[in-house]
């Protein structure tokens, strides 16, 4: 079992994050930069994943392997800006099936509004990652999981490169069995609600709009 957070501490994911952060990174720098990251971050959220073997064949001899046991994982990503952290999980995983919910942000209230959901089959059968840079406010993440979960999923992780302390609260009060793989946790969120220091808009960076 994943502790309830994990903040994946690797000097090289650090230092990729600093460079993201940085207000001259490139919208290709970025996009690059949060594909490399995500790819980390999924291996950190998929440490537990259930093994058996099967028996092979290797040059020398045959054997009984390790591969994975059930049925193929679930990624899901919160539109639009858990795409950047998608094409990272799928890199890892890429025999994953593939969900998207589209979520935005009312920038007047701060809540969600669901727009779209498109989730794969069989969800209360595989493990579920759901992916989205940002953990603000936590009312989207929170949204969205509990889609995920009406539509049948019970394993279930939450990847996101920062967090802030009031989502992660909002995260574990809501949703206390999603563990929370995350690069870092910043100070707090600001009156409009970005994560300060944050990096910005992961969306608006990633796609080079405003």
């Amino acid at each position: 079992m994943l502790p309830p957070l994990t903040r994946v501490d690797h000097p090289l994911v650090q230092h990729k994050l600093t460079l993201m952060r940085e207000k001259t990174c490139s919208t290709r720098e970025f996009r690059l930069l949060l594909h490399e990251i995500g790819l980390v971050l999924t291996y950190e959220a998929t440490r537990d994943l259930v093994l058996t073997t099967r028996t092979i064949e290797t040059p020398l001899r045959s054997m009984e392997a390790p591969v994975l046991a059930g049925k193929k994982p679930a990624l899901v990503s919160i539109l639009r800006a858990g795409n950047g952290l998608l094409d990272g999980a799928l890199a890892v995983i890429p025999s994953a099936r593939v969900g998207f919910v589209g979520m935005y942000r009312d920038e007047e209230t701060l809540q969600p509004v669901e727009y779209y959901s498109k989730l794969p089959d069989a969800l209360e059968e595989r493990l579920v990652l759901v992916v989205d840079p940002m953990l603000a406010t936590g009312n989207s993440s929170v949204a969205a999981l509990d889609l995920i979960k009406a539509k049948g999923a019970r394993n279930i992780r939450f990847i996101c490169l920062l967090a802030a302390p009031e989502g992660i609260k909002r995260m574990q009060e809501a949703h206390p069995d999603v563990p929370i793989i995350t690069a870092a946790v910043d100070e707090f969120l600001n009156d409009h609600g970005y994560i300060v220091p944050g990096l910005g808009d992961a969306g608006d960076r990633m796609f080079g709009t405003k």
